[in-house]
């Protein structure tokens, strides 16, 4: 089958279910009517819950094929029916909860597999919160918030794969994650780190730039330009040291290309 990626909608987490939804109407605007979408649960300890309340929140706003799909397990996520009902759905929509707790029920997996190849011959992925922070190669885990940088605080494991290049960090200003998603790139200063507030998500189109939408903003933090920093250095827990990182805070009205990163400044939803 030919490849050709689709979209990814990276939610900051606790966007909004009962007004005009913006962020969740991208949903509607992306799949056909005829066009599955499949709510995973595997993040949350509280599927049938979760899966009730996105079940309700996307009828509304006008998906007309909707699956509650609860992977709770590794042999869930072996399962052939399971994989079958992802292979047949053009969008998932993966809920918060705990992202270490995706990644080890649905890593290595045929249902991992299966999510991979959806986004690769043009689905649609969303995620919010944990749901989010999976997306990319490496994820945040665990790290202080609202705290200054310190060196050996953050704790990072692989996510699902899906976005190269980046770290994402969710809830970002909300909960005062700055200095956490600083310290991640000063570990890994190729990738972008890239925190994305409440109500606030960006759309990854398939040549890999994207745009923001929601009402609040997205905070890039580019480690490239990194001169130098102390965090391989001895003495852990001490305050992090770094100079030059290149800082971007971006609201709805624009967007960022991954590839030559670059800030895009949108009219009218174009670039």
């Amino acid at each position: 089958m030919e490849k050709k990626k689709g979209y990814l909608v990276i939610i900051g987490g606790a966007e909004d279910k009962n007004g005009d939804s913006v962020i969740l109407k991208q949903a509607p605007e992306l799949l056909k009517q005829d066009e599955i979408l499949t709510v995973l649960t595997t993040a949350t300890e509280k599927p049938e819950e979760a899966g009730r309340v996105y079940w309700e929140v996307f009828k509304r706003i006008g998906i007309g094929k909707i699956q509650i799909l609860n992977v709770n397990t590794r042999d869930d996520a072996e399962n052939d029916k399971n994989c079958e009902l992802i292979r047949k759905s053009k969008g998932i929509f993966m809920t918060g909860g705990d992202q270490l707790r995706i990644t080890s029920i649905l890593g290595g997996t045929k249902a991992s597999g299966e999510l991979k190849n959806l986004y690769e011959t043009g689905g649609v992925i969303m995620g919010t919160s944990a749901g989010a922070s999976v997306m990319s190669s490496t994820m945040v885990v665990q790290g202080q918030d609202n705290e200054p940088a310190r060196k050996c605080t953050l704790k990072m494991a692989p996510g699902l794969g899906l976005l190269d290049g980046v770290i994402i960090d969710q809830h970002f200003d909300q909960r005062g994650r700055f200095g956490r998603l600083l310290c991640g790139i000063a570990e890994n200063p190729d990738v972008l780190g890239i925190g994305i507030d409440e109500d606030t998500s960006i759309k990854v189109f398939p040549d890999l730039h994207f745009e923001v939408v929601g009402s609040n903003a997205v905070t890039i933090l580019d480690g490239k330009t990194i001169q130098c920093s102390n965090v391989s250095e001895l003495n852990p827990n001490e305050i992090l040291a770094i100079m030059g990182v290149t800082v971007h805070v971006l609201p709805q009205g624009y967007g960022f290309n991954l590839k030559d990163r670059k800030v895009l400044r949108l009219k009218d939803g174009n670039r």
